[in-house]
């Protein structure tokens, strides 16, 4: 079942800057299975701007718990047994933005190398740290412009729509605020996707009725671990901050046991 992450990402400041991490001389080296994300939003693309039922079929039978992912959860379109899901799946899609939006992901995402190697690059390293960590399946998808990142069970779905671009035309039809705007692009989608990953392996426990201040530091926690993965500062909030400062004063303190912690009191 889709865990939905609360949109704490939302509120970020974004700056870049380098930072360093270096691994203790006892940590071994952990490489893991070649990631490729998986082109998903093809098939979609064929079968809404074409309607190429071969399409649909290879999206049910290759890719079913995506499928099922797409049309009841986030489109909510109703459920994937409904004889009329097909028809109202694609009659959904043919809404002209959305058509635009289609062929605008197709062209701009032609190819995805780059952010295989960053995928790659970033869970070698976060098996370093945490050996015991699955290696999720990476697919991309084409949503409406809702959710950016969706993930199951071992699964992570990238909805490239929200990654056009903050300049992208069509989102000035919509209230994206400038921060919202700022992460809508090709660089956020490794660091969202870890981000997203991560919190769904390390929920802060009993979330509902933890402080404000508790919770954004949990969510400093899991930035500060992604942007140590990647080797560059993409989130940088005052919680990472602190964060930061107490791994420095507690070189001991290793990154599974920073996300495991539930003692918030130590910032």
């Amino acid at each position: 079942m889709i865990k939905r992450i609360y949109t704490l990402l939302l509120a970020l400041t974004v700056l870049f800057s380098a930072c360093e991490f270096k691994l203790k001389p006892n940590e071994e080296e952990v490489v893991v299975s070649t990631i490729q994300v998986q082109r998903y939003d093809r098939l979609e693309s064929r079968y809404l701007t074409t309607g190429d039922f071969s399409a649909l079929q290879q999206m049910n039978t290759a890719y079913p718990m995506q499928t099922r992912t797409l049309i009841e959860d986030m489109l909510e379109l109703g459920e994937v047994s409904d004889p009329e899901i097909n028809s109202k799946f694609l009659n959904f899609y043919q809404d002209t933005t959305l058509q635009a939006v289609i062929a605008d992901v197709q062209t701009q995402y032609a190819d995805m190398d780059d952010i295989n190697k960053q995928f790659n690059d970033a869970f070698n390293t976060l098996k370093t740290w945490i050996p015991e960590l699955k290696t999720p399946l990476i697919y991309s998808q084409i949503g409406a412009l809702n959710q950016s990142i969706v993930v199951g069970d071992n699964l992570i779905g990238i909805s490239l729509d929200k990654y056009l671009g903050s300049n992208y035309p069509i989102y000035k039809k919509y209230d994206y605020s400038v921060t919202q705007l700022q992460s809508m692009t090709r660089s956020y989608i490794v660091p969202d996707c870890l981000c997203f990953y991560l919190l769904s392996l390390y929920p802060l426990k009993n979330f509902d009725t933890r402080p404000q201040e508790v919770k954004d530091l949990h969510m400093g926690k899991v930035m500060w671990t992604v942007n140590q993965s990647l080797g560059e500062r993409v989130f940088n909030t005052e919680f990472i901050k602190k964060v930061d400062s107490y791994m420095k004063k507690h070189p001991n303190i290793t990154v599974k046991n920073l996300l495991e912690d539930d003692n918030y009191s130590v910032f």
